[in-house]
């Protein structure tokens, strides 16, 4: 059972490494804002990863571009402004819901209310169908019927 701690311990530590120690900056108050804007930017090479746990060379100088910026005295928006300027929207780990951008916020929701609407029409079709009285068969079928059966 120790063991199992220990992995989950080492896996959950993981990216943590990501952050070089050359990276982190003197000022505390500094450093956690890069930390904060560091999960808010996306690594332009891992899909899903954000630069600091990204080990990506890319990553780490985006990590030391952000920095660069806190140290010169930008605000928080204006270095997520800077990065959008500069690598395109989908460094935004949560992108905007503006523009361009609007029709993927609405693509699932729309597609989920049509698929929804399709699925009640096509039931709603099945039970009436199922509801219908079957036809009696007529004298002629009837009567080849029992011919069929009675070879």
């Amino acid at each position: 059972m120790k063991y199992l701690a220990l992995i989950f311990v080492f896996l959950m530590s993981a990216p943590a490494w990501a952050v070089l120690p050359d990276e982190v900056l003197d000022d505390p108050v500094l450093e956690a804002r890069a930390r904060n804007l560091g999960q808010e930017l996306r690594c332009v090479v891992c899909r899903g990863e954000n630069i600091d746990e990204s080990n990506a060379g890319i990553a780490r100088d985006i990590r030391l571009l952000l920095r660069e910026r806190l140290v010169a005295g930008d605000t928080d928006q204006q270095v997520l402004d800077f990065m959008v300027d500069r690598y395109g929207e989908y460094v935004l780990m949560r992108p905007t819901a503006k523009g361009a951008n609007i029709l993927l916020w609405i693509a699932a929701p729309a597609m989920l209310a049509m698929a929804l609407i399709i699925a009640f029409f096509y039931l709603r079709r099945r039970a009436q169908a199922a509801a219908r009285p079957v036809a009696d068969l007529s004298e002629q079928e009837a009567k080849r019927l029992k011919e069929l059966l009675s070879e």
